[in-house]
């Protein structure tokens, strides 16, 4: 169970804007979640809380592969994403980094308390529930293992 605060972005949410090129030639995790969402709310990171929950309109993640995109939301505390659809690779580079994420139409306003059940599915903003995609096992065990990099030295250890 993922809960937290909404934080609203609509439609079209390139990675450029999720993390501005300018921040990429470090490997300094903590400049990403400093900048993250920075090319649509400069002060995004000031505000973000553990576990907030991003909730986006279609297509969010699109433009470049980046991975530093979800590590950046990874980094900033985000605890989830939730969009009616997802730019692919960002989709995967998230599943990789183990950024929770979820297709799903929910309605709320920003500030508003979001319960994400991953497992289930399920969304639920005050008395409203939401069905989303739910994932495929294989993927919530990824995510539970921290990541696809994670899961592979927890799979050699077995």
């Amino acid at each position: 169970m993922i809960k937290g605060k909404a934080w609203i972005f609509g439609d079209d949410v390139d990675t450029d804007v999720i993390i501005p090129g300018k921040y990429l030639r470090t490997t300094d995790m903590q400049v990403f979640a400093d900048h993250a969402m920075e090319g649509i709310d400069p002060d995004f990171s000031n505000k973000v809380s553990p576990g907030d929950i991003i909730v986006g309109g279609n297509n969010f993640g699109c433009g470049s592969s980046r991975e530093q995109a979800p590590l950046a939301l990874k980094h900033a505390g985000v605890g989830c994403v939730v969009a009616r659809s997802f730019g692919r690779i960002f989709f995967r580079n998230s599943i990789n980094v183990g950024l929770p994420l979820i297709e799903a139409d929910v309605e709320c306003e920003e500030g508003e308390e979001v319960e994400v059940n991953l497992s289930e599915g399920a969304i639920k903003v005050g008395d409203r529930t939401y069905k989303g995609q739910q994932l495929p096992d294989f993927l919530l065990e990824i995510l539970s293992d921290g990541g696809l990099v994670e899961h592979r030295k927890k799979q050699q250890q077995g």
